[in-house]
């Protein structure tokens, strides 16, 4: 699983337009959301940090809400983004939430084992659980 890891306004211009993922690393505007989402209409989640999430205006979150992305709130840790515009979520963590799921655990216990680990933010991994299980 690739997460495409945006860290200005003006990337959003420049994304693919089959991104399915988005760390926003930016505090996002209504507007900019907006061009997210004509860029990407394929995008299914979007990731900010913390600070940033509790800044976003409810219009849009509504408009995620609406067009059916899910607003994650966390942070990359360790990633260098001179290295690699994606944060890569290995096959092999993928298939451990997986197994986690199929044995009985809950996704939000699985997030609380696994984010350091993976280091993603524990609503990442709750994210991946809840699209595992469906």
């Amino acid at each position: 699983m690739r997460i495409r890891v945006v860290s200005t306004k003006s990337e959003i211009e420049r994304l693919n337009r089959d991104e399915m993922f988005v760390h926003l690393a930016f505090r996002a505007s209504n507007a900019d959301i907006f061009r997210l989402l004509q860029r990407c209409p394929q995008l299914k989640a979007i990731q900010v940090p913390a600070s940033y999430y509790r800044t976003l205006s409810q219009a849009g979150k509504m408009f995620l809400q609406i067009h059916g992305v899910t607003l994650i709130e966390g942070d990359v840790w360790g990633h260098r983004k001179d290295l690699s515009e994606y944060l890569i979520i290995e096959e092999q963590d993928l298939r451990r939430i997986s197994e986690l799921l199929s044995s009985g655990m809950s996704p939000e216990d699985i997030a609380e084992s696994l984010c350091d680990d993976m280091k993603v933010s524990p609503g990442l991994v709750r994210f991946i659980g809840e699209t595992r299980r469906s």
